[in-house]
């Protein structure tokens, strides 16, 4: 069963008088546990759809479907604890909080929500994130003692924080040089395939594109290119997008 599903779905913003036609009709399904690149230029809709799959938008037409759930029509309490249950974040930008500890940025999401999570079950998961992303030496320290690369560790041990089941990322190597860029692209691969989390990169980057499971390339709203990478250990047909 596909954990994300996108069928015949157009995006539409106000220009003006007229309106600007982001995604034109797009269809495709992400499967459980992939590894998957939505590629293509600026303007090609790949951030719009993104933001449609972490339900930060809504489709103007066509459904999305996330976990099973299709978000049209969703009250925005039942949204946001979808987002909070489902999905998980990060950002090209990193987003961390500047006044939190590396320990606090990651603890923070499990304080939100309807159930938050005790004390001394967030202590060991947190810290399990954060040997996991390389940083024990750093708990202690704020975003402003960390390079760019410790960041971006520290922003995806967040986006994990509440085990989600999908993370979304979006241009996540794009303020990063090439060497650190590539031991981060490494190490969401080897979260994924030890903790079986979807992740899902909007992105230009073709070391990304290169590891993806599957990769699905846009060009003016539309799906150009819909694969399956050769010797994907998930290797089997991608269903083919309608345009």
């Amino acid at each position: 069963m596909a954990i994300i599903r996108l069928e015949n779905v157009k995006k539409n913003y106000p220009l003006g008088k007229t309106q600007v036609q982001a995604v034109k009709g797009v269809s495709f399904e992400i499967a459980k546990g992939d590894f998957i690149s939505i590629a293509g230029p600026s303007g090609s809709g790949k951030s719009t759809i993104l933001n449609m799959i972490g339900c930060i938008d809504t489709p103007s037409e066509g459904i999305v479907e996330i976990d099973g759930v299709a978000i049209s029509g969703m009250k925005d309490r039942d949204i946001t604890n979808l987002r909070h249950r489902t999905l998980g974040f990060i950002f090209q930008s990193f987003n961390l909080i500047p006044v939190l500890n590396v320990f606090e940025n990651i603890e923070f999401p499990l304080l939100l929500g309807d159930k938050p999570v005790p004390k001394a079950e967030r202590r060991e998961w947190v810290n399990f994130l954060i040997d996991e992303v390389g940083l024990s030496a750093w708990a202690k320290h704020r975003s402003n003692e960390l390079s760019g690369g410790q960041r971006q560790r520290v922003a995806i041990a967040r986006a994990l924080a509440t085990k989600p089941k999908i993370v979304l990322a979006d241009e996540p190597t794009a303020n990063l040089d090439s060497a650190t860029g590539e031991a981060i692209i490494e190490l969401m691969k080897r979260m994924n395939q030890e903790l079986g989390t979807t992740f899902v990169f909007s992105t230009h980057d073709q070391k990304i594109v290169g590891i993806a499971d599957h990769v699905i390339r846009l060009k003016d709203g539309l799906v150009s290119e819909n694969y399956r990478q050769e010797g994907s250990a998930k290797d089997k047909p991608a269903k083919e997008s309608g345009k």
